[in-house]
């Protein structure tokens, strides 16, 4: 395993870390005796496996059910200092609210403290003022933190760009959880911020929402060889310093498997990667045009500035890249949380854009002209039907 500095707090992380939404028994809680012994005897023996490689950064969150309560039943057995354990509780209207999900955290968990504690999806603009907010869950955390409970300070988000660079730019955080990869440059600009401020940088989902890439079309497979698309991806996100861990969202022991072959290539990954970014760039020019894949996201606005509030953002780049690299499934499963998902996933699909007045919002796209029929074709490609939430499914 590889270890960089994450940011300000100062812990080695290692490169890839334990998240832990995939090997829970269920996402509500649930009386401990229903807990399958199959299910928690996998979810100890992936525990034990990525600690053998080195991965002793555990994540995990109130929000993934059961998860907490069955890694208190393994955590207690390492020795407290070897592994760096960190949760995320989500905000809420009140202090007092927010430190009685706490609590119900560290009931399970069976711990005296954790290492990080994350703000769980400041994903909105109400969610960030709960946050930062006098008497708000930051005040609540930082009493948390002077007790010994809890280490360090972060968030979490799916938001917009310009929230989470709000949320950045307080200087309130030491590090924070945010979506970028291969697929997703739409963050960029927060990433770079968070350095500015000597942040940590922890990447979300690069394996699921990063592109699906545990099963990638034929497509994608030829143009990332000799490396896999989630090894590329892997080494992609880490030639970057300003990056310093990877979510691995692990179901079994084996599916940290992929991710170790990647890091055989660590200290050359710039050099191993450009090779294969370059492939896949010329491709998406070839299928969209250089002008698209360089500019498509200029002056287009949020969701929540765009009649019916369709995601224009999103929509176009699920939509870039399944039109050019065959990432259709991939996209599929994002467009139809659209509507579905909340804050979490926020705006409208495309279905209703013929009929509302777009030009508002497209007027300053250097595609403008194109725009409206290719959320037509992004519809026809994309759409299934409404899907929920991992967790509320």
């Amino acid at each position: 395993m590889r270890f960089r500095r994450f940011g300000r707090t100062e812990i080695q992380l290692p490169v890839i870390s334990c998240g832990g939404m995939r090997y829970q028994h269920k996402w509500q809680d649930t009386d401990p005796e229903e807990i399958p012994a199959d299910n928690q005897a996998n979810l100890e023996a992936t525990i034990q496996r990525a600690i053998e490689l080195g991965i002793n950064h555990i994540e995990t969150a109130r929000g993934y059910g059961t998860s907490e309560m069955q890694l208190g039943r393994i955590l207690p057995s390492f020795p407290r200092e070897k592994i760096v354990v960190q949760t995320k509780v989500a905000p809420k209207a009140t202090a007092k609210e927010f430190l009685e999900t706490f609590e119900t955290s560290m009931k399970y968990l069976r711990l005296d403290y954790v290492d990080l504690l994350s703000l769980h999806g400041v994903n909105n603009r109400e969610l960030l003022n709960w946050s930062l907010n006098r008497g708000g869950c930051l005040e609540a955390a930082r009493s948390l933190q002077r007790q010994g409970r809890v280490r360090f300070i972060g968030f979490s988000t799916h938001a917009t760009t310009d929230i989470i660079l709000a949320a950045v730019q307080s200087g309130e955080f030491d590090y924070f959880n945010v979506h970028w990869y291969f697929v997703n440059h739409l963050n960029w600009p927060a990433i770079e911020a968070a350095r500015q401020r000597d942040m940590g940088v922890f990447i979300i989902s690069p394996n699921d929402k990063g592109g699906k890439l545990y099963e990638p079309p034929p497509k994608l497979v030829e143009l990332c060889k000799p490396l896999s698309p989630m090894q590329f991806n892997d080494l992609y996100c880490l030639a970057r310093p300003e990056v310093h861990t990877l979510s691995c969202g692990a179901s079994r022991p084996t599916d940290f498997d992929e991710h170790i072959q990647a890091l055989e290539h660590y200290e050359n990954a710039a050099a191993v990667v450009a090779p294969i970014e370059a492939r896949l760039r010329e491709e998406m020019r070839r299928i969209l045009g250089g002008d698209w894949c360089e500019r498509w996201f200029e002056r287009l606005p949020q969701y929540v500035d765009v009649p019916g509030e369709i995601n224009l953002l999103e929509i176009l780049r699920l939509w870039t890249y399944a039109k050019s690299l065959d990432m259709v499934a991939w996209g599929k499963m994002r467009y139809n949380l659209l509507g579905q998902a909340e804050h979490w996933f926020p705006g409208q699909n495309a279905s209703k854009a013929g009929r509302l007045k777009l030009d508002g919002s497209i007027g300053g796209s250097p595609f403008a002209e194109q725009i409206p029929g290719i959320l037509k074709e992004a519809h026809r490609m994309l759409y299934e039907k409404p899907v929920k939430r991992l967790s509320e499914s």
